[in-house]
């Protein structure tokens, strides 16, 4: 059974796992890692075999030296499909690798058949479309939430590739590193809970009240585009077709009417609740449970029960 390479990105996240148990449909999965990674997680979700490649070559400089290394190692196997992460570092590493092995390139797919043929949805969400590379293998990014992670054990082999690259891929250099500060809230795309804020929230001080909600709930904040665009919240916490994908187990938008680019990055969720003050705003179409209120007066309501229950 041909190999199906999943490249990763620094540490197991969300989408990596999900692009594990998609590759276990397409052939033997192997896991392609740049610096450290949780090998055992890997191999608790189906990766057969870990390349792993590190050093100065790949670390120092931007993707150019992983799209190479990627490249090189997939002329080598001849692989089934390589996946990829529909994130910034992931869908560039997919475009310098089909323009080094002149192959066809799928992206932001929801599913992957087992002869190539990827799902994406499309037009915010509206359409659905069945479409293949005409060209070369699958190689096809995922874009993260699309599917539900599952363990499938397997105990891999560990081979480190030897990187060499050329001075085309060292042209940008990483001249500083910033780790970014997290906070006590869990990361926006791995989260269980999201409770977002739109521009019913009316300004940014009102955002505390999202903010305490999400904290009482254990979950994570985000805000729809209207929100970002009016300076309530950060554009990192954006939620939708320009924004970030989720996918959590609840879902709860307040004063957000529920446009169409929203629900694009949101749908998928388990279980939404809405909050809006005009019956008729799209997001009920969408909702599970729906209360038409005041979110000023419904959601201090709610905190008060959830910290008599806690």
């Amino acid at each position: 059974m041909a190999e199906v390479l999943v490249v990763v990105e620094a540490g197991v996240k969300k989408v990596t796992l999900e692009m594990l148990t998609i590759a276990r449909g397409l052939g033997s999965v192997s896991a392609v890692v740049f610096g450290d990674a949780d090998t055992a997680k890997l191999g608790e979700f189906g990766a057969e075999k870990i390349y792993t490649a590190s050093g100065a070559d790949v670390d120092g400089y931007l993707v150019a030296p992983k799209a190479t290394v990627v490249a090189e190692l997939a002329k080598r196997v001849q692989p089934a499909a390589i996946l990829l992460a529909s994130t910034q570092e992931g869908k560039e590493i997919a475009g310098r690798l089909a323009i080094k092995l002149d192959n066809g390139l799928l992206t932001d797919a929801v599913a992957v058949d087992a002869d190539g043929t990827a799902t994406q949805a499309v037009f915010a969400g509206s359409a659905i479309v069945k479409s293949k590379v005409t060209k070369g293998l699958p190689i096809v990014t995922i874009r993260p939430n699309s599917v539900t992670p599952s363990p499938s054990a397997a105990t891999p082999a560990v081979e480190e590739l030897t990187v060499a690259v050329s001075d085309q891929d060292k042209l940008t250099k990483v001249v500083e590193r910033v780790v970014e500060q997290k906070g006590s809230r869990p990361e926006l795309t791995e989260a269980g809970i999201v409770v977002s804020g739109g521009r019913g929230v009316g300004n940014a001080d009102n955002f505390k009240l999202v903010e305490e909600l999400a904290d009482l709930l254990g979950g994570a904040v985000g805000a729809s585009r209207a929100a970002v665009d009016s300076g309530y919240y950060p554009h990192q916490f954006q939620v939708g077709q320009t924004g970030k994908t989720v996918s959590p187990q609840l879902y709860v938008a307040l004063g957000i009417s529920g446009a169409i680019q929203h629900r694009a990055g949101m749908q998928t969720s388990k279980t939404i609740v809405a909050v809006n003050k005009d019956a008729e705003a799209p997001i009920f179409e969408l909702a599970d449970f729906g209360v038409v209120g005041d979110l000023f007066k419904v959601v201090p309501q709610a905190a008060d029960e959830i910290r008599k229950r806690k």
